[in-house]
């Protein structure tokens, strides 16, 4: 590698054959090493990653997106690490930029750059996905990943900067795989906050989706994102309403546990 600071990519998967190559391609030319924390996939996942010299393949049980991440950061040896997700390509325009900036000897501690989603075979250019601009390149010891399951955040403690170029990101092979991923997520987040103490409200459940709609199709111009747009703001309702109708089966009814909530996420109780 050229002079410029060591960098490690840190990926997290579970059953990502159809993306993990792209993915890889993507970064390999860049990285001093690749950390792939894998959740046991049963796919071809691990045969792909093991066939790059310079990666790392780990396997830990899945206990959460952020727990898994911090794992996968932590395991990264270089001084600057970059965290993407399996259905993420780090684009050309975005290498070249992350290159330069490692070369600038930078006085930041870390660098963001906007994520460009590809979904309803198009790119969505509004409805609040893009720019959509979010910290993943990092020095060492200067970020953790926070948030709330399974909406993580990369949170850093000094000045940051942001790059030119797109993360692009094919997060749905359809809208019945996007309905699929709301309902899985919509169940995280509702475990997520009864667990920490949050109550049903029927206000709440009639006021979130009509707001969350709201916000994305006027206030975050999801209209000019014709159709897409606007079926990308009743999906962001719909989720919003599951999650409120889910913490009212916790909190109101017999139901203990949801049936499509991942065993490793643990009840308190």
């Amino acid at each position: 590698m050229s002079d410029r600071p060591s960098l490690s990519v840190a990926i997290i998967t579970f059953n990502e054959e159809k993306n993990i190559r792209d993915c890889i391609n993507s970064v390999v030319d860049i990285a001093d090493e690749i950390v792939v924390y894998d959740s046991f996939s049963t796919d071809a996942t691990e045969e792909i990653c093991r066939s790059y010299a310079k990666l790392i393949f780990i396997q830990h049980a899945f206990d959460g997106h952020i727990n898994q991440k911090n794992r996968a950061l932590e395991a990264c040896q270089s001084e600057w690490k970059l965290s993407i997700d399996a259905d993420e390509r780090v684009s050309p325009e975005l290498r070249a930029s992350i290159m330069e900036f490692l070369a600038s000897d930078p006085q930041a501690i870390a660098a963001k750059f906007s994520r460009l989603t590809f979904h309803m075979q198009d790119y969505i250019r509004y409805s609040g996905w893009y720019p959509n601009a979010r910290y993943r390149l990092v020095k060492k010891a200067h970020a953790k990943w926070g948030g709330e399951n399974p909406h993580d955040v990369l949170e850093i403690n000094g000045k940051g900067v942001k790059l030119k170029g797109d993360l692009i990101h094919y997060s749905f092979v359809d809208l019945s795989d996007a309905i699929n991923t709301v309902n899985k997520f919509s169940t995280i987040k509702a475990f997520t906050r009864y667990e920490k103490g949050k109550r049903f409200s029927l206000l709440r459940m009639f006021f979130k989706p009509l707001s969350k709609f709201l916000e994305i199709y006027l206030i975050k111009r999801g209209m000019l994102d014709g159709i897409r747009g606007l079926i990308i703001a009743v999906q962001s309702a719909f989720s919003a309403f599951l999650v409120e109708a889910k913490i009212f089966e916790l909190d109101k009814t017999n139901i203990k546990r949801l049936s499509n909530l991942p065993k490793t996420y643990k009840n308190q109780n």
